[in-house]
């Protein structure tokens, strides 16, 4: 009985393998098609992400995206290898993006089609089970890809607006006269310009980003993982409003060189962490107010 209870774990994991075993060529030759179809556009990507500040976090997206499957590779063996042919549509759909991406010389189509085509491949080779299993980090991948310019100026000029009304509202309320014109902050001292740098979309893109990748890490309540993620915008927007604001108190009281160089740099990356340590505090708060439930031991589910 013993060894009839043995050996059948043996020939269970023997039969998972063995459809494995039978596309691992598949995959792997589908893989180089694709690394070949792709390669302008993955380079033309890194190098974005290497040359535009406002999407260098694009390389921790794919790391992370590994380190969840990676994460749940045991998972993933456990469940039933069920291809679906109706994989090949959406591998067809991918292709037909990137070929009107190409035609069009629209990145963000060419960028977006590499999602569907691997979507495709998991439906088509390992079925929609597996898809559903990787859905998190297939779509956490989004994230890697740049906005086209259309939607990044319909984001960032509001954006603008907004800090330099904040401030024009309360750098008087602090002693401090201004005259607002658009996106311009007239101080007595200089004229302060919330440019498309100041308006915080950089930091909006890295802390939404950030905010997923702590959420997963930190809570495994799913409904507070989205509320840590949408947190992130009022978080940025207020941190900005404050960049904003310190800026032109230091203008005022201390000289026009605090809105350039070094001092102008260096505030960005303060309030950025302002912005980590709000996210921080959010999540604590709200663990506070809603702790995480426990079983009758005591251990946290």
């Amino acid at each position: 009985m013993s060894q009839l209870v043995q050996t059948e774990p043996s020939i269970a994991r023997r039969d998972s393998a063995q459809p494995f075993s039978g596309i691992s060529w598949q995959l792997g030759l589908l893989a180089l098609l694709a690394l070949w179809l792709y390669w302008s556009t993955l380079v033309h990507l890194v190098g974005q992400w290497w040359q535009d500040p406002n999407f260098s976090h694009g390389f921790f997206v794919p790391l992370f995206s590994a380190f969840v499957l990676w994460q749940e590779r045991e998972r993933f063996a456990r469940l039933p290898v069920r291809p679906s042919w109706s994989g090949l549509p959406i591998l067809a759909l991918g292709m037909c993006v990137l070929i009107v991406g190409q035609m069009g010389a629209e990145l963000f189509l060419s960028r977006s089609s590499l999602l569907l085509v691997l979507a495709g491949l998991v439906v088509l080779f390992f079925g929609w089970n597996h898809f559903r299993a990787a859905l998190f980090p297939w779509a956490f991948l989004i994230l890697m890809i740049p906005l086209p310019a259309i939607v990044f100026n319909q984001i960032t000029f509001p954006l603008q607006l907004l800090a330099s009304k904040v401030a024009a509202i309360v750098l008087p309320v602090l002693g401090v006269p201004v005259l607002r014109e658009g996106n311009v902050i007239n101080l007595p001292a200089m004229a302060l310009e919330v440019a498309q740098a100041c308006s915080g979309i950089r930091s909006l893109m890295s802390l939404v980003t950030l905010a997923i990748i702590y959420g997963f890490l930190m809570e495994k309540r799913l409904w507070l993982r989205w509320v840590l993620a949408v947190a992130a915008v009022p978080i940025t927007v207020i941190a900005n409003d404050v960049r904003i604001i310190g800026t032109g108190l230091l203008v005022q009281y201390w000289g026009p060189e605090m809105a350039e160089g070094y001092f102008h740099a260096s505030w960005g990356w303060i309030i950025f962490v302002i912005s980590l340590v709000m996210l921080y505090a959010l999540h604590g708060l709200i663990g506070l107010v809603f702790p995480e439930p426990s079983d009758e031991g005591g251990n946290k589910k």
